[in-house]
């Protein structure tokens, strides 16, 4: 799959915040530093994106055609030095219990991605996180309920389109992003946003740093300074881009980090942590299922300012100890892709 950028030798470029020396794929757009976090563009990658179907199906994928579909995926990093987290696995496990015990979602309908797989189809590189979205949203139709889960490192790029209002790509870091590069904002829309045709509804949960935006959704959820309520506020991309769906809907349920780096990582005891975020979403749909849009997002900020261990049900959830904010988010965010009723519309995924 290209993402824009013509293929030629491999690119050395500085990462523009620690200096280190960083080595890009040919082809790829933007470089992931493993010591500072930081995203770098590569000189010369070319602006356009272009997302076309994976060449190939993979064959770890399988075959499944339930209305209820989701991808989930979780990296540690593990042996990347300042990158390395604890948590992300523990948050697909639990997501996969939450949709299969309380939202129907069958087994086979969920491809779970992680570092931790020995079956190389179902490890997080770029590749395979972009032939999983393209999986998740092929061939959709009415009455469609899509999930996507990242739980990882996210890293912002400098712009290069013109259709970010702070001069700023946000971006997704797969297994292999300190070669291979982040997954732009801009391909993530185009892949599992734009696809989605009426009556197909897509809900996304990322756990990461910078990823409030990460879709490019036209519609933020912010809270009035006058009425304390929720509103939707459209904003638009300066160039006029657009990044709406084909008639359906999308959803993304993210984490604002106010603007500050990714805090120093510590590494708890393995098996026994899983992350704020994701922590604070299950914990809120444990509690009410049928939660409208504003309570959810009221309820993950509740849990999440109070803080404590984790209590989740569950044999993955019972057993977490450690809820650790590994992606420095400081509050849960909304957009989407249309304006609804933020207070009387229930979740339903």
């Amino acid at each position: 799959m290209n993402c824009g950028g013509s293929r030629g030798p491999a690119a050395t470029v500085r990462c523009r915040e620690c200096s280190t020396n960083l080595t890009a794929a040919p082809g790829a757009r933007a470089v992931h530093c493993m010591q500072c976090n930081c995203g770098t563009r590569v000189p010369g990658s070319g602006r356009q994106v272009v997302v076309v179907p994976p060449p190939r199906h993979n064959p770890g994928f399988g075959v499944c055609r339930s209305k209820k579909r989701a991808v989930l995926i979780g990296i540690k990093y593990t042996g990347r030095r300042a990158s390395e987290l604890r948590g992300p696995i523990n948050d697909v496990k639990c997501m996969k219990h939450l949709l299969t015990t309380r939202f129907g979602f069958p087994s086979e309908g969920i491809i779970i991605l992680t570092d931790e797989e020995t079956n190389k189809c179902r490890l997080p590189t770029k590749e395979n996180i972009r032939m999983a979205m393209h999986w998740l949203v092929q061939g959709c139709s009415n009455g469609d309920s899509l999930v996507f889960q990242f739980s990882g490192i996210g890293t912002q790029v400098p712009d290069e389109d013109g259709d970010e209002r702070d001069c700023m790509d946000e971006a997704l870091c797969p297994m292999d992003s300190f070669h291979q590069g982040p997954i732009l904002d801009d391909e993530i829309n185009a892949a599992i946003v734009r696809p989605l045709v009426h009556g197909a509804k897509l809900h996304a949960l990322v756990d990461a740093h910078h990823s409030a935006t990460v879709l490019d959704l036209p519609y933020q959820c912010i809270t009035s300074k006058t009425t304390g309520c929720l509103n939707w506020v459209k904003q638009p991309t300066p160039n006029g881009a657009c990044k709406g769906t084909s008639g359906g809907r999308a959803v993304l349920i993210s984490g604002s980090s106010g603007g500050k780096k990714m805090p120093a990582n510590t590494l708890p005891e393995p098996c026994a942590t899983m992350g704020a975020l994701t922590h604070s979403f299950i914990k809120a749909l444990e509690c009410e299922p049928r939660a409208s849009y504003g309570r959810l997002l009221t309820s993950m900020r509740t849990i999440m300012r109070q803080g404590g261990p984790c209590s989740l049900q569950g044999p993955v959830g019972s057993s977490v100890r450690k809820v650790t904010n590994f992606s420095g988010v400081e509050a849960p965010c909304l957009s989407s892709s249309e304006n609804f009723g933020i207070d009387c519309e229930k979740l339903c995924i």
